[in-house]
């Protein structure tokens, strides 16, 4: 598969790579740094990363504005996104062929050619061993920016390697990426670090967290974030915050954004991400997303993960 997908990239002048909305570390990790290798290896190629860019990710770059007409002719990569409905950007069907490149559960099969293994503890590591076939193949070089990249998307998807995905591969893709030198603490600190906003907030979560038979709902209002002086996006530091509560089993963190209310669910055995699907998201089997119109139906998903949970 990775042979094909590395013949494919070769075949094509114009490459244009989406990941999911509202991003993480791991979609612009594995979007970027799969954009950074392609332009290292091949610099004569048009590389575009697509979709709206998120400021509380300017520490690992921007996305390009892509013109529609590039489409024509164009190569298309997908990374990290489970489903169609998730794709940030909705020219990603207008191009010449359609690559899936992902480690959720594949659910929704799209794509002329997909790579999809939802063992790995990122899509940045599935890039990783791209470019060691590259390399092997084809004698790909990896940049310190391309190593960067890739490292931020596997510490993101791995929580810092403590959640049960990491296995022996994932430390050996970490020890390679971090012999090319990049500045990593500065990186986690960019990562990780809290300023004094989000550790009040930090507090007023832990203070505030409602927990019933093992499930903890945290509650996060638009006039609350106001008051801290924090964004919907700062919030996401803070979502495995409620892990260190004895006794808890798994939590949903319920977050007010202009038009919705975003649910973050976490759980330590509980399977969540078919409970994610049924609210119009997804995800990986203890971590998933979903989105609630309004706080009744928020109140829904925290009810169902309750019932989840007690069976």
């Amino acid at each position: 598969m990775k042979r094909q997908i590395i013949d494919t990239i070769e075949r094509y002048d114009t490459i244009i790579i989406h990941r999911h909305v509202r991003p993480d570390p791991d979609a612009y990790g594995s979007q970027l740094g799969l954009k950074t290798l392609i332009l290292d290896n091949y610099p004569g190629k048009k590389v575009f990363a697509a979709g709206d860019h998120d400021f509380s990710l300017d520490y690992l770059g921007r996305p390009d504005e892509v013109a529609v007409p590039l489409y024509e002719g164009a190569l298309v990569i997908v990374t990290d996104t489970a489903n169609t409905e998730r794709i940030d950007g909705c020219h990603y069907g207008k191009g010449a062929e359609l690559i899936k490149i992902d480690h959720h559960p594949d659910d929704d099969r799209y794509g002329t050619i997909r790579w999809v293994e939802p063992d790995a503890s990122a899509t940045s590591e599935l890039i990783y061993r791209l470019f060691k076939a590259g390399e092997q193949s084809r004698g790909w070089r990896m940049s310190v920016g391309a190593a960067r990249l890739l490292y931020a998307g596997i510490i993101g998807d791995t929580g810092r390697f403590l959640h049960p995905s990491a296995g022996p591969e994932t430390f050996l893709a970490a020890a390679e990426l971090v012999s090319h030198g990049f500045d990593r603490p500065s990186l986690h600190n960019a990562m990780y670090e809290m300023d004094a906003p989000l550790l009040r907030l930090n507090g007023y979560i832990l203070q505030n967290l409602k927990v019933d038979n093992g499930v903890g709902v945290v509650k996060i209002t638009s006039e609350t974030m106001d008051e801290f002086g924090v964004t919907a996006s700062d919030t996401a530091k803070l979502v495995g915050v409620p892990g260190a509560v004895k006794g808890l089993v798994a939590w949903v963190f319920q977050v007010e954004e202009e038009d919705q209310i975003r649910l973050r669910f976490r759980s330590k055995g509980p399977v969540v991400n078919d409970l994610a699907r049924r609210f119009g998201g997804g995800g990986h089997a203890l971590a998933a997303g979903a989105s609630a119109a309004d706080w009744k139906e928020a109140e829904q998903a925290a009810e169902a993960l309750r019932e989840l949970c007690g069976n």
